[in-house]
């Protein structure tokens, strides 16, 4: 049973994007209806086993603090604020599905196997996404199998939204290249290679073992240039050279190959796949944005007297679409039903302090992932943190130019990196692992 429903919850990440990325109301409750039996396989399981525990570890409450505030607040707003209580409504039970599945994540997700069998299930979902995408992208007479969506020069996916499809690609990528870091071999002193030894690291890294691991992350990057998603390509690149900057001084016992890894990623990656593919129109894209056509900035200002009209508990979840259109200044050349923007969409629904403690708590898992690199010797941990901590700064950079996370497969996948992040800090190695490292 324990397996079972480890499985179940493998599963709902790959299935979270199907319907149009749970985007949709009756997409959300269809996944929150397997999450809850799943849930209550649980409490049936953890009740007839008394040695299986019914409760998360005490390191989890982080993740539930913040939560919990976020769906009291939705239940408070129903009855008070709220200027759409039904989209309060959609909410509050989006987080309370969240809740449940985070909820699960730290009960069954307490082994290394665990965990990079589920990032190796995220990989799954990004893989199928991109080649799904891919293909629809490259036979453009063909309507999806899928809902029946015509889809434009850009890919999208089983997404309503390109963007969405962009951003869900960055985090499964990011995962996937955590994994990869962890199984290079690392290195036990700070010894120069030799031509012949980085020649031979090269090799490793292109034509070793990994190699599906390897080729599945460039079916990744590859979907994700096709969706010509401007933030969505940049702030992957951006959090991966940051990342792997922060890496090089603070990382405990440097993988060989790492450097040249990270290399690979933007030459044989960006350069030749990008130039196979149209990176170039992603640039025309960056180049052909005009001031005058880009009215993002002008949603922004107009959303900074709502949120001060009511700053302390917010219009109400998913209330934007109702709220704002009283504070639009004058027409613009654009359809909002979101703040393309993460931060100010929070703060005009959830209020001020509510959106302060969710960036506080993803700071708080970046720093743990910043922590893990550092202390940490099991290489699976660093690994994943490593990845997760790419994943983080590529949210933050990307919701300030879009609503990724209003989409719900992009949500939970985020809130199951913040999981990892705090999983691969507190959670204890295994022997193996210790007798590897000392």
């Amino acid at each position: 049973m324990n397996r079972f429903i480890f499985f179940l919850l493998c599963a709902t990440l790959f299935l979270l994007p199907l319907p149009l990325g749970s985007y949709r109301p009756w997409a959300i409750l269809a996944m929150g209806i397997l999450i809850s039996a799943t849930f209550f396989t649980h409490l049936v399981y953890s009740s007839i086993n008394n040695e299986h525990p019914l409760y998360p570890p005490l390191y989890s409450w982080p993740i539930f603090t913040v939560l919990g505030i976020v769906a009291g607040v939705c239940a408070v707003q129903i009855f008070t604020v709220s200027v759409d209580p039904f989209q309060t409504k959609q909410m509050l039970i989006k987080t309370s599905f969240m809740i449940l599945f985070c909820w699960l994540l730290f009960i069954y997700c307490n082994t290394e196997k665990r965990i990079k069998n589920l990032i190796y299930a995220i990989i799954s979902a990004g893989v199928f996404q991109a080649l799904y995408a891919t293909y629809l992208n490259l036979s453009p007479d063909i309507i999806s199998p899928l809902f029946g969506y015509k889809h434009t020069e850009r890919a999208i996916g089983t997404f309503t939204y390109s963007n969405f499809l962009a951003n869900f690609l960055a985090l499964c990528l990011c995962l996937g290249i955590g994994v990869l870091v962890s199984e290079l071999k690392r290195s036990t002193s700070d010894y120069k290679q030799t031509l012949k030894q980085t020649l031979r690291a090269w090799t490793e890294i292109l034509l070793s073992s990994k190699i599906i691991l390897r080729i599945s992350l460039i079916i990744i990057i590859v979907a994700l240039i096709l969706t010509r998603s401007r933030m969505g390509n940049s702030a992957f690149f951006i959090a991966l050279m940051v990342v792997s900057l922060l890496a090089f001084f603070i990382y405990r016992q440097k993988p060989k190959a790492f450097k040249l890894l990270i290399v690979s990623f933007f030459i044989i990656d960006l350069i030749i796949i990008g130039a196979i593919f149209d990176v170039e129109k992603v640039k025309q894209r960056i180049s052909e944005t005009s001031i005058s056509s880009e009215t993002r900035d002008e949603v922004v200002r107009d959303s900074i007297p709502l949120i001060l009209d009511k700053p302390l508990l917010g219009s109400g979840g998913g209330t934007f679409y109702t709220a704002f259109p009283a504070y639009q200044s004058e027409p613009y050349s654009g359809y909002y039903d979101n703040a393309h923007n993460d931060y100010v969409q929070f703060a005009v629904e959830l209020g001020i302090p509510t959106t302060a403690a969710l960036g506080s708590l993803i700071l708080y898992c970046l720093w743990l992932c910043i922590a893990t690199m550092r202390k940490r010797k099991t290489a699976l941990f660093q690994g994943v943190a490593f990845g997760c901590a790419i994943a983080i700064i590529d949210m933050l950079l990307h919701s300030l130019v879009d609503y990724s996370l209003q989409a719900g497969a992009n949500s939970m996948l985020f809130m199951t990196i913040l999981c990892l992040a705090i999983l691969s800090s507190k959670l204890p190695a295994s022997k193996r692992s210790r007798k590897e490292h000392g």
